[in-house]
């Protein structure tokens, strides 16, 4: 009984050393993508407060989320429960702000000119309200641990996508660049945790299947609210009158006179 105990200890502990390595991975997938903004001069310091209360809160949730799972692979349960209720308050905040984010810059510039104006407007709300429903639904189920893990990592990976926008050369990636990097590059995280699920219990654990049901369907939802003309309504009504209005409707280089 000792030994299958330790076995199973050994299991548990690899498995959580598996969410914290994915959790690495993916925060730095996200410094890599916003520090090659500014090293390429992308972006810059000399922005809105919106911005950078935008840029504190996010990288504050992956400061966050790292360090949970860091606290369950060593082996702090309570402390990780305690700082888990912070996501009451941190995910809407994330929320607004991500929104409020949106609307700036889509009637600042229209958006990235690498993705169609509506998607941009219509599949980043949706991106985030998807990433918030993941987390409550992931702390409802926290006394499911497998269901708790899975999903968490199901719900970080889903906003990983900003930081491939920015490792990705998505401009030679038009039109697919919204499903690439939106999409198709985060749910490589989920598909590792159906590999290595398979691998190391036989199955695949069904909250990745979720995960990434979610995350897919959520964004095809959002391409064909913005490709409709009820989408098409929507980026007209919130670009009226800024500078957002002038540029092009689908993905395409800029024109330069």
């Amino acid at each position: 009984m000792a030994t299958r105990a330790s076995g199973a200890g050994a299991v548990f502990d690899r498995e959580h050393r598996f969410f914290f390595i994915s959790a690495c991975i993916m925060a730095l997938v996200l410094v890599a993508g916003f520090s090659t903004n500014i090293l390429f001069q992308r972006s810059s310091f000399a922005v809105p407060a919106l911005y950078h209360v935008h840029a504190v809160t996010f990288f504050g949730w992956v400061v966050l989320y790292l360090l949970q799972t860091g606290l369950v692979a060593t082996g702090s349960r309570a402390l990780h429960k305690r700082l888990g209720w912070l996501a009451l308050v941190w995910v809407p905040a994330m929320v607004v702000l991500g929104i409020a984010i949106t609307l700036t810059v889509i009637r600042s510039t229209g958006g990235p000119f690498f993705f169609a104006r509506d998607e941009f407007l219509i599949g980043n709300p949706i991106g985030i309200l998807t990433f918030a429903g993941i987390v409550f639904w992931a702390i409802r189920l926290r006394r499911r641990t497998d269901w708790h893990s899975r999903l968490m990592l199901c719900a970080m990976a889903s906003v990983t996508g900003p930081g491939f926008g920015r490792l990705l050369p998505l401009p030679l990636m038009m039109p697919l660049a919204w499903a690439l990097s939106a999409v198709l590059f985060p749910a490589l995280f989920i598909l590792a945790g159906m590999v290595r699920d398979k691998r190391r219990i036989g199955r695949v654990h069904p909250a990745y299947f979720w995960g990434l049901g979610l995350l897919a369907g959520t964004q095809i939802v959002a391409e064909g609210i913005a490709f409709s003309p009820m989408g098409r309504a929507i980026g007209d009504a919130v670009t009226a009158g800024t500078p957002g209005a002038a540029r092009p409707l689908y993905a395409d280089w800029p024109q330069h006179p």
